[in-house]
């Protein structure tokens, strides 16, 4: 089996190459030249020349497939970009809700690969998959939003997004094709578990047993995710292990019998749950490895890992950019190559006792599966948990419990709901439990480290370089690796020490990369302030970014949480701010909420000293002090928004939200701004704010912009104009990524 390993492994090798480093005018090209150099192994001996041949045959069918799907698929769906007109679409799972009514993925009529994201009203929540809907919609790229390259659509094989203009129009489709039964069931048994469970149970089993995490809390799911525990919830291996194992108590380990319950109960688990790549790559791989005895041929992972990984780029190569297809196989990589060793060195020669085996297997299960995803999770999540292995050895065994509990329990509540019921109160508790454990382990100091800390990376680097030296040198030892284990470790904490001690200026300030939004981060002597917290793109989270900076700055509690006015690019982050950080005084002004935040902020807030700025306030911070200026216009949220000045000794920063022009006339009418050094320029560089009024009062040295991709032309050429004109030093967070300035009174 190891030859269509080698094949699998240079196809999806080939791929990785397309979608990442190679220009799509190389692909043909470098098709034809593998094919060209298979052609030439010919030429090499035959223990060498099998594999070459396998190798060339598979980059150049690789590179080729890579070129065609983009001409065959890619290309006509985006030629529909920047169209509008009548469009019929056929639902392929159900709509879910977003802040202007609901989107749902849908086949186009007319082409028959590739799918579409369709953005519609409230209404389309009414609706079941394999319903037809007509509607005017205008068509977007889902490879490029805002000039912004994504992968979160085209990695699902969804490479148009198609915004619903007007009425919609709908039929039955084929609603009561057999094709959707798995959808249908998966909203049968998270309808029946929100029946059976209290709400937050509810929300964790759900999520455990189809992957749907709308059910939590935003208080839980921070709290799973803090504690290392997010990936129970990600349909995976894990979870496929499980179903098998509540088979495999059924068929009594019998082989045949085994194979053929569940491969079928696999598939249509893979189906029920989305088919996302790792639960894709999970039934493949127990495909193989349970029917490779059936054709009395050894079961190999790494050739049914190759292989679950081939199939999946080959239905999409654009899945090799999935976050979770990268993070699945990464980590069924490190469980293949590290655990067996690491299992190994713990045992030693000696026997040992149970006890001790069974710490040492979820010790190296832990190790083995964070060794390949964790440079993934310092690049797409930003974070170490240090407590995963302790969360793991008290949570993982609960949740295989609670899945196989709580599935017999939804079964037994389809046959007869007083017995799904009593079924339920076990499985009840062991998610409660795996809850508050969660909540437990995520207030323990240090649970995790940020790479918002500039020199965690460094650290990374370094310990696999350590463990790398430690593995390559001669002889055997564990000795070596408990001395490499104790260096890094000393290096992580003199790392985490000198993030935290980073800011050593009077006054440190920090403009956030939030996208389309704002958030400015202070310090001072080891006090906090946070102005505005909030993102307009959906895919970031300012309330996890700024936690992220403040907690690898040693911040326990936010002294102050100041909201200029309540825009959702100015708000949306500070609920999911105030579920990992203690807010000690929020301040906001007493003005219009025209998005229904204000409540939301507040409740989330709970414990704060909540204040309504009415009157100007005088606030210290450290070695620093902020002046908060009441609302000084009227008319809408912009303009009915705090001001915020900064300063340490004669040095200032002049914070101003959204205000118009005009606004900026009345709040120097109002109130005696002093000259100041940096200016956050107002409304993300709109044409309508920072006017020449303002510069030529006040005579800002260094202008920061926090803008994002958006629609709205930020930053305006007319803006960037006046900026010029005033010999302002421009920094912007869409090109500079986070703005970190020190004010010292001193220079």
């Amino acid at each position: 089996m190891r030859k269509l390993a080698v094949f699998a492994g240079a196809f999806c090798l080939g791929i990785f190459l397309a979608q990442y480093l190679l220009p799509e005018s190389w692909l043909l090209p470098g098709a034809l030249a593998c094919l060209a150099l298979g052609w030439a192994s010919f030429l090499l001996p035959w223990e060498v020349r099998r594999r070459s041949v396998a190798v060339c045959a598979a980059l150049a069918l690789a590179l080729g497939w890579n070129w065609l799907y983009v001409r065959q698929v890619q290309r006509p769906m985006e030629a529909l970009a920047g169209t509008e007109g009548i469009a019929v679409m056929t639902l392929r799972g159900y709509a879910e809700e977003t802040d202007y009514g609901a989107r749902a993925p849908v086949k186009l009529e007319g082409l028959p690969f590739g799918g579409v994201m369709f953005y519609g009203d409230a209404s389309l929540l009414e609706l079941e998959p394999g319903q037809t809907v007509s509607a005017r919609v205008r068509f977007q790229s889902a490879a490029k939003i805002r000039d912004t390259d994504v992968t979160s659509f085209t990695s699902k094989g969804i490479f148009l997004l198609a915004y619903g203009r007007g009425e919609a129009s709908r039929g039955p489709g084929t609603m009561d094709s057999p094709r959707w039964w798995p959808a249908r069931l998966g909203r049968a048994v998270a309808e029946r578990i929100q029946a059976l469970y209290p709400s937050g149970a509810a929300g964790l089993l759900t999520a455990i047993l189809t992957g749907d995490k709308s059910g939590l809390s935003q208080r839980d799911a921070a709290a799973l995710s803090q504690a290392g525990l997010y990936h129970i919830m990600a349909v995976s291996g894990m979870h496929c292990g499980f179903l098998l194992t509540l088979v495999t108590l059924v068929t009594g380990r019998r082989r045949r019998l085994t194979a053929a319950l569940a491969l079928p109960l696999l598939a249509f688990y893979a189906l029920l749950t989305g088919a996302s790549p790792s639960v894709v790559r999970a039934c493949v791989m127990l495909a193989f490895l349970m029917a490779a005895p059936l054709f009395e041929r050894d079961g190999d992972p790494p050739t049914a890992l190759a292989a679950a990984l081939f199939l999946i780029l080959l239905v999409n190569p654009f899945a090799a950019a999935s976050v979770s297809l990268q993070m699945s196989f990464a980590a069924v990589a490190g469980l293949l190559w590290l655990t067996p060793k690491l299992m190994k060195l713990l045992a030693g020669e000696r026997p040992r006792g149970r006890g001790f085996h069974l710490l040492a297997a979820s010790f190296s299960a832990t190790m083995g599966a964070l060794v390949f995803t964790t440079p993934l999770t310092a690049r797409y999540f930003g974070v170490l948990a240090l407590v995963s292995p302790l969360s793991s050895l008290l949570c993982l065994w609960a949740a295989g419990l609670t899945f196989m509990l709580g599935l017999l329990s939804v079964a037994a509540g389809f046959l007869w709901m007083p017995l799904g019921a009593a079924l339920a109160l076990v499985p009840r508790a062991l998610a409660e439990y795996i809850l508050a454990m969660a909540r437990l382990l995520a207030g323990i100091p240090y649970h995790a480290l940020y790479y918002a800390n500039p020199y965690l990376k460094y650290w990374l680097i370094y310990a696999y370089v350590l463990f790398a030296l430690a593995y390559a040198l001669r002889p055997k030892s564990r000795w070596k690796y408990a001395a490499a284990a104790l260096l890094a470790a000393l290096a992580l904490a003199a790392t985490a020490a000198l993030g935290q001690r980073r800011c050593r200026a009077d006054l440190d300030v920090f403009v956030l990369d939030v996208g389309q939004g704002q958030c400015v981060l202070l310090a001072s002597q080891g006090r906090f302030a946070l102005v505005d917290c909030g993102s307009g793109n959906r895919w970031l989270s300012a309330g996890d970014i700024a936690a992220d900076h403040l907690l690898s700055l040693g911040c326990g509690r936010l002294d102050y949480l100041i909201l200029t006015h309540y825009d959702s690019d100015h708000v949306s982050g500070a609920a999911a701010l105030a579920e990992r950080l203690e807010i000690g005084t929020l301040l906001a002004p007493d003005a219009a909420d025209s998005v229904g935040l204000r409540e939301t902020v507040f409740s989330a807030a709970e414990g704060a000293d909540v204040g309504l700025a009415r009157d100007l306030r005088e606030l210290s911070l450290g070695g620093a002090r902020l002046t908060v200026y009441p609302p000084v216009g009227e008319g809408g949220d912009n303009e009915e928004g705090l001001a915020v000045l900064a300063s340490a000794g004669e040095l200032d920063l002049l914070i101003t939200g959204d205000m118009d022009r005009a606004t900026e006339k009345k709040l120097l009418a109002a109130w005696d701004l002093p000259d100041i050094e940096i200016l956050v320029a107002g409304h993300h560089g709109s044409r309508h704010s920072t006017s020449e009024e303002l510069l030529e009062a006040l005579r800002p040295e260094t202008v920061c912009i926090s803008v994002g991709s958006n629609s709205y032309g930020h930053p305006s050429e007319e803006a960037l104009e006046r900026l010029a004109r005033q010999g302002c030093t421009v920094f912007r967070t869409d090109l500079h990524g986070d703005v970190h300035l020190s004010l010292n009174r001193e220079s």
